[in-house]
């Protein structure tokens, strides 16, 4: 189903933990790592299909989430032609979308991947709200900022302080708390004793995951107070 300009309805999901970390999925079989999305179908409102693709992607029910907030339009963006069905090529043109923030009411066991016979991921893993931006594929990059920017005001009182980050304008306390926070779910994850939900494998560091530190600036020495007379 698509519009007359030749896009695709379609929802998209963005996750919260308790911390404020995003759900982040590696596509089934490959390296790609993305918000959940699917697409309306015929009669469906977008909330619907959002539901109904958080269970076929996730394996959440509508009673495991609390919905927050939703973009207020369409956001759209275009899939290169490599990408493209070659049977499809010509009239479609990409997806439009509507954005979903929800969060996570239950726990990390009740996330299942493999909910339905034809799983979209076969991992994943928390991650800082922006850091998405830094590794989504390039065509998605700037839907991607727009819905991470409109829902960002709304994210729980307790994690405000996110909002004022950007893509290209991130500290380096930013990335060194990226990087910790990495460190801290790996362990919570897989130690021993603790499982993973069903279907899930957990990859604490997919390639490009997390941007490299910047490179330490130079010591200037410390002049030596002179000595008294």
């Amino acid at each position: 189903m698509l519009d007359r300009d030749g896009f695709r309805p379609n929802v998209g999901i963005i996750l919260l933990n308790q911390r404020n970390q995003v759900f982040w999925g590696k596509r089934i079989r490959t390296h790609s790592w993305q918000f959940p999305q699917g697409g309306i179908d015929r009669g469906e409102t977008p909330e619907q299909a959002m539901f109904r693709e958080l269970h076929e992607e996730v394996g959440l029910l509508p009673p495991q989430v609390r919905v927050i907030a939703r973009t207020r339009d369409w956001l759209r963006y275009e899939v290169p032609d490599r990408f493209i069905r070659r049977d499809a090529r010509g009239h479609y043109k990409g997806q439009k979308q509507i954005w979903y923030l929800l969060q996570l009411l239950g726990h990390d066991w009740d996330l299942n991947l493999r909910a339905t016979n034809h799983p979209e991921f076969d991992a994943w893993r928390w991650n800082d709200y922006w850091v998405p931006l830094d590794v989504v594929v390039e065509f998605k990059r700037g839907v991607y900022e727009m819905a991470l920017t409109e829902l960002a005001r709304f994210l729980p009182r307790h994690e405000q302080r996110n909002r004022y980050l950007r893509s290209g304008m991130r500290t380096r306390e930013h990335e060194s708390s990226g990087q910790a926070s990495l460190a801290r779910t790996s362990s919570l994850l897989v130690k021993p004793g603790m499982e993973l939900p069903p279907g899930a494998s957990f990859d604490p560091d997919p390639q490009n995951s997390v941007p490299a530190p910047l490179e330490a600036l130079p010591t200037l020495p410390v002049p030596k107070k002179p000595l008294d007379a």
